[in-house]
C-alpha cells in the first residue's frame, strides 16, 4: 500500500483494531476465497459504477462537473465511501464462502 493510502486511513481513523483497512481486508479475503464469488462481487460493483456513470452522462457531465469530480476524489466522505465498499464486498464474499 502506498505511504498517502496509509496516510489517509490513519487520518480518517480507517484503520481496525489490528491495523488493516478495509482495502487491505479485502484484498487479503480476495486472495483466498472462491473466484467466482469474488468475480461476481466485482461484476456487482462495477455495474453500480456504470450506472452512476450512465447518470452522470444523462444529466450532462460537462467541464465544471468534471472538474467538480476530480476536487472530491481525495475527501473523507468519497474515502469512507470507499472502504464502504470494501466492507460490503468483503461482507458478501465471506457470507457466500461459508
Amino acid at each position: 500500500m502506498s505511504r498517502e493510502i496509509e496516510d489517509d486511513n490513519e487520518e480518517y481513523g480507517l484503520d481496525d483494531f489490528f491495523g488493516r483497512t478495509p482495502q487491505s481486508s479485502y484484498f487479503e479475503i480476495a486472495k483466498t476465497a472462491n473466484q467466482n464469488i469474488v468475480e461476481n462481487e466485482i461484476e456487482k460493483v462495477f455495474r453500480r459504477l456504470a450506472v452512476a456513470e450512465r447518470m452522470l452522462e444523462e444529466r450532462g457531465l460537462d467541464d465544471e462537473l468534471e472538474r467538480e469530480i476530480s476536487r472530491t476524489v481525495i475527501d473523507q466522505d468519497i474515502n469512507e465511501r470507499t472502504a464502504t465498499v470494501f466492507i460490503d464486498l468483503v461482507g458478501a464474499i465471506v457470507t457466500q464462502c461459508e
